[in-house]
């Protein structure tokens, strides 16, 4: 299993998302569960990946030339994905994952997630979407879409399709028993 991982470039004002980062990297790692991420060195996504090497696995990044030249590119991984944009990088994430997962992060890290999110309810793939809610992170964000599905904007079985996991194997599960709703517009 290949799973793509969104998370904070930055490590964030408290320890716990660094060492929950961790914590999933070594489960990964120990679990032959290989880490597609952003390809940076830096922040929750430089430590995810050195738990999973530090652990045994692999690790998949794919970072734009951009941000190479700014030399933030990992190292050590087992294949570096050099693209051309960050519309590039989302599509060969999408590409090489069987399942994504937003650990805490800023902007990017939403953007990402909702863009998966938002494929899998058109039907553009069957694969599962996560929010790893360490120590209640994600729950203002569900809050909202709770919002939107009571506003009738979203409907409640894609609010459903979600793993919500706080720890590696309840991702892991969710994962394993995930069945993909009815597309959007099917």
């Amino acid at each position: 299993m290949k799973v793509a991982v969104y998370c904070g470039s930055r490590s964030g004002n408290e320890p716990l998302y660094a060492e929950k980062a961790r914590e999933m990297g070594e489960f990964f790692g120990n679990n032959g569960i290989d880490l597609v991420f952003g390809g940076g060195h830096v922040g929750l996504m430089g430590i995810i990946a050195d738990a999973v090497l530090a652990n045994g696995g692999k690790v998949y990044g794919v970072i734009p030339q951009h941000l190479v030249n700014r030399e933030l590119a990992h190292p050590g991984l087992t294949e570096l994905f050099v693209v051309g944009n960050m519309h590039e990088r989302k599509a060969k994430m999408a590409e090489l994952a069987d399942g994504f997962v937003a650990l805490p992060g800023g902007i990017g890290t939403l953007e990402e997630i909702f863009e998966v999110w938002t494929w899998a309810q058109l039907g553009f793939h069957k694969k599962p979407c996560a929010f790893y809610n360490v120590n209640g992170f994600y729950d203002s964000l569900l809050d909202m879409v709770r919002t939107m599905v009571a506003a009738g904007f979203v409907k409640q079985q894609y609010l459903d399709m979600i793993v919500l996991a706080h720890t590696p194997k309840e991702l892991v599960d969710g994962f394993s028993g995930y069945v993909p709703p009815q597309e959007k517009w099917a």
